[in-house]
């Protein structure tokens, strides 16, 4: 018999937990008791952006704020180097991709989802890029992996961009790549609920040198002087021999520039990131191996996948049902967010319903994760005893 409301334990099981150590701290109290400490960008975040690109695979990292302003810029250099069109995005994704998007004045084209990795049906990408297509943004949806060869290929034959969103991905691969490595850009975030944290912050990745350049010069005002090419900074004072070099804006840009402190952060993080990824991936099959797989969706694509928090998908279209496990969730204190990444299908928010007011309408694979999809926490510090006991609760519902 399952067990009742009423004798179901709290289990007390946050979204997060321990994602900035003792450790970290003391590295930004030591770099802080220096006789005097840089605290705008300066070396630390160059040498963060170094170490990053080494463990990414890449050649070049652009260290920002936000995972959300590493999306904003990208989006402004796609459109300062290829022109206005289109951007095929996913309906299951967080607001500031679609929102970054918008705000560089493309038009989005939506997908629906594979629901073994969350991420972009393959077939309707391809399907959907054309002459106008400028790029196609891809979300790494909570760890999975949302790449094939099919893609990687299909668009490579039609020159068009692959963007990466990793910022819920760090560590992912496919095919012995990470996540991240494998397009003309990719995104990252350390947000305190990610796979590591500076707090605040985000990242950039690339191997186009131009790009590179451009995402410089975005993620400060526009300014030419970010620029670290000789050539390539030249050229722009060449051509505007009226203005002080100090002084050329090249693009109406953004002030996006992180911090000493968060680098110091971030560095100290990389170090364990891996070894913290295997922990997650232990936990994650012991959660999925753990679900009654006739009440949950347990066929997730888990190889390669690097997964902060463990993904709880109702099998069948069950409102009522559904509604027990949100109040079970609650009353044992485990924290959930329903819809997944972002909430669910984006088109149903308020901000796309004003542009596309029936669109929502037609991707029944995300409207199915929207209703009855959820995230919980997954942490390296859990003992496998506690994920034993979170899969007995939920199948007990």
């Amino acid at each position: 018999m399952p067990a009742t409301a009423s004798a179901r334990p709290a289990l007390n099981w946050p979204l997060m937990e321990n994602n900035i150590l003792r450790e970290d701290l003391d590295a930004l109290i030591r770099y802080l008791q220096q006789p005097e400490p840089m605290l705008t960008q300066s070396a630390q975040v160059r040498t963060f952006e170094e170490e990053w690109s080494k463990w990414l695979g890449v050649r070049h990292s652009v260290f920002v704020n936000s995972g959300s302003s590493a999306n904003l810029i990208t989006m402004c250099a796609l459109r300062e180097l290829r022109g206005p069109g289109e951007v095929i995005v996913p309906t299951l994704t967080w607001v500031s991709d679609i929102a970054s998007v918008l705000q560089a004045g493309f038009t989005p084209v939506f997908v629906d989802i594979d629901p073994h990795t969350l991420g972009m049906d393959v077939d309707q990408v391809l399907a959907k890029t054309g002459p106008n297509t400028r790029a196609v943004f891809l979300t790494h949806i909570l760890g999975y992996n949302g790449v094939n060869q099919k893609l990687l290929d299909g668009l490579k034959a039609k020159n068009i961009p692959l963007i990466e969103d990793v910022c819920e991905s760090h560590g992912a691969t496919f095919r012995g790549k990470k996540c991240g490595s494998m397009g003309w850009a990719s995104n990252f975030s350390f947000y305190y609920a990610h796979h590591m944290s500076t707090i605040e912050g985000g990242m950039i990745s690339t191997n186009d040198p131009v790009l590179y350049q451009t995402l410089r010069m975005f993620r400060s005002h526009g300014m030419v002087r970010e620029a670290n090419d000789p050539v390539f900074k030249e050229d722009w004072i060449r051509r505007h021999p009226d203005l002080n070099p100090d002084f050329i804006f090249a693009f109406p840009s953004y002030n996006v520039r992180s911090t000493e402190l968060n680098a110091v952060l971030g560095r100290s993080q990389l170090p364990r990131l891996d070894a913290n990824n295997q922990a997650r991936t232990r936990n994650l099959e012991a959660f999925l191996g753990g679900l009654d797989d006739k009440k949950f969706r347990t066929d997730f694509a888990v190889e390669g996948s690097s997964n902060y928090a463990f993904t709880l998908v109702i099998r069948e279209p069950d409102p009522a049902y559904r509604d027990r496990v949100q109040a079970a969730m609650r009353e044992a204190k485990v924290e959930h967010r329903r819809g997944t990444s972002g909430g669910g299908n984006e088109l149903r928010q308020p901000y796309l319903r004003r542009l596309l007011p029936e669109e929502y309408k037609k991707y029944p694979k995300v409207d199915h994760v929207h209703f009855y999809g959820y995230y919980i926490g997954n942490y390296p510090s859990l003992p496998l005893s506690r994920i034993k006991d979170l899969t007995a609760f939920l199948n007990s519902i």
